[in-house]
């Protein structure tokens, strides 16, 4: 009986015989306990490793569709080895190929290393995808405890000033004056978001990601957009209740927030019939949101808005420099506020829950700085923070729905029309400093590449990718850890905002 060799490649192809071995043992030379045990030992281990190669070959073939291919190039010391691109990958092959991941939403598109077959080397075990379930839960869990600290923080802002209302505008305000409107639109846009949201999923309303933009942004492409449908109306619908239908710059400043959402809905809803990232020019939306802090500009200079002061066109600021009375370049200055505080929370509006918080936290800036000259403003402020928030359960890191332009813009628009109807521009600045944070980087991200691309003939980036957020995303810093740290940092310019405001008004 000629000896049988067996390699490891081949073990692959032998046939499933349960009765080989028994067969041998039927023969009279062979049924001595010494060969039995002998052949057993001998044959355990292999029917082992032929067990292993079979379950390997059934892994492979799962991952089999998502291969990529890496090239390599021949070196002078390959000996006649051909590069990756040479090789085939079949049953009997022994080798490691770069395969993406297929966790869906829960995966960071990192690349992952799967053996398709049986070699030495160490494969993923079931430690490591309990590992990238932890990692994935621990920021989720970043996100909630921002939103946890985010509302915590703004109900005990609110409920202090509330508390101290007779000092800051020696007026006798209801009980709860601003906390009331901030809860009330925070429940019932967390609420209308649940409603809601299913109908944007079903409507396929998807966001449409930027194909330049960051990798792992790909993921978020089935996401919904258009959240500003929701929560927008509960925070201007709010504030009109609370103080009566009966505030002319509440009414204002709700027109100009609903003005600007229409701008949002029109290059929103462009975006998703062309399939394209970009709705509306970038000149024809400019024009049309300076058209609107125009007419907002003349309906300032035409109406008598209350005022302490007596006079309008006057920006308070801070000792020594007091009232400063801008005249006609108040005019001039409210259309490029509301031109720019619109397209810098829409520059914002680049990760889960940044624009919605941040946005939030300046609302309550200016809460606190209106305050004193125009309380039924603050209630307008106080009403749409408390909406953002809400609408901020359901865009936390994993987020469900995105604001869009209609939410974006719209709320740019209410900050402007706030400082415009008080003449609020400091405290506004303070506070948007997010927003003009992400602006800048993308006018010196144009800039430097312009000059630089006119002094050497080709342009340099001062960023590794325009707006900010995405060069601390490609720096290697996490989605959540980013949101949280712009939080940080507005607590801290909200508070230096309403705290100017008080002080100047």
């Amino acid at each position: 009986m000629a000896s049988q060799h067996f390699s490891p490649s081949g073990l692959s192809r032998l046939p499933e015989r349960r009765t080989f071995v028994p067969v041998l043992f039927r023969l009279p030379f062979l049924s001595s306990s010494r060969f039995r045990a002998a052949a057993l030992s001998f044959y355990s281990p292999l029917k082992l490793q032929l067990k292993r190669s079979q379950n390997v070959q059934k892994r492979s073939r799962q991952i089999r569709p998502h291969v990529v291919k890496v090239n390599a190039t021949n070196d002078d010391d390959s000996m006649g080895i051909s590069s990756f691109d040479d090789w085939v990958i079949d049953d009997s092959v022994a080798a490691y190929v770069f395969s993406s991941s297929s966790d869906g939403e829960y995966s960071d598109g990192e690349t992952v290393l799967s053996p398709l077959d049986e070699v030495d080397l160490p494969s993923v075990s079931a430690d490591d995808s309990v590992t990238m379930r932890s990692l994935t839960s621990r920021r989720i869990n970043v996100g909630l405890l921002s939103n946890l600290v985010i509302i915590i923080f703004l109900a005990m802002v609110l409920l202090l000033v509330d508390w101290c209302g007779w000092k800051i505008v020696r007026l006798p305000l209801a009980p709860f004056y601003l906390t009331s409107p901030f809860t009330i639109s925070l429940v019932l846009a967390a609420c209308a978001g649940y409603i809601c949201i299913p109908y944007l999923k079903t409507l396929e309303l998807h966001q449409i990601i930027r194909k330049e933009g960051p990798a792992n942004h790909s993921k978020k492409q089935r996401t919904p957009t258009m959240g500003g449908l929701f929560f927008l109306p509960v925070g201007i619908f709010v504030a009109n209740f609370v103080t009566g239908f009966s505030s002319v710059e509440v009414a204002a400043a709700a027109a100009a927030t609903l003005a600007f959402a229409t701008i949002g809905l029109i290059d929103d809803v462009l975006c998703v019939i062309k399939q394209h990232s970009s709705g509306l020019s970038p000149r024809l939306r400019l024009l049309l949101e300076a058209a609107v802090g125009i007419c907002f500009s003349f309906w300032l200079n035409a109406t008598t808005l209350l005022s302490p002061y007596g006079m309008k066109m006057v920006v308070p600021l801070p000792a020594p420099l007091g009232l400063v009375c801008f005249g006609k370049l108040y005019l001039l200055l409210t259309p490029f506020c509301f031109v720019s505080m619109g397209n810098g929370v829409n520059l914002t509006d680049g990760l889960d829950g940044l624009a919605g918080g941040t946005a939030a936290l300046a609302l309550i800036g200016m809460t606190i700085a209106v305050l004193p000259i125009c309380p039924a403003l603050a209630i307008f402020g106080a009403s749409m923070a408390g909406a953002c928030v809400g609408f901020l359960l359901h865009n936390q890191y994993k987020a469900s729905v995105f604001m869009g332009d209609i939410g974006s813009l719209a709320l740019g628009g209410a900050l402007a029309a706030m400082a415009a109807c008080t003449g609020m521009f400091f405290p506004l600045i303070i506070s948007s400093g997010i927003f003009v944070l992400e602006a800048s980087s993308v006018i010196l991200q144009v800039l430097y590449f312009k000059i630089t691309k006119q002094m050497h003939g080709s342009g340099q980036r001062l960023f590794r990718m325009a707006p900010f957020h995405h060069h601390l995303e490609l720096s290697g810093h996490k989605e959540p850890v980013i949101v949280a740290g712009a939080y940080a940092v507005s607590y801290v310019l909200a508070l230096f905002a309403g705290y100017i405001g008080l002080v100047s008004a």
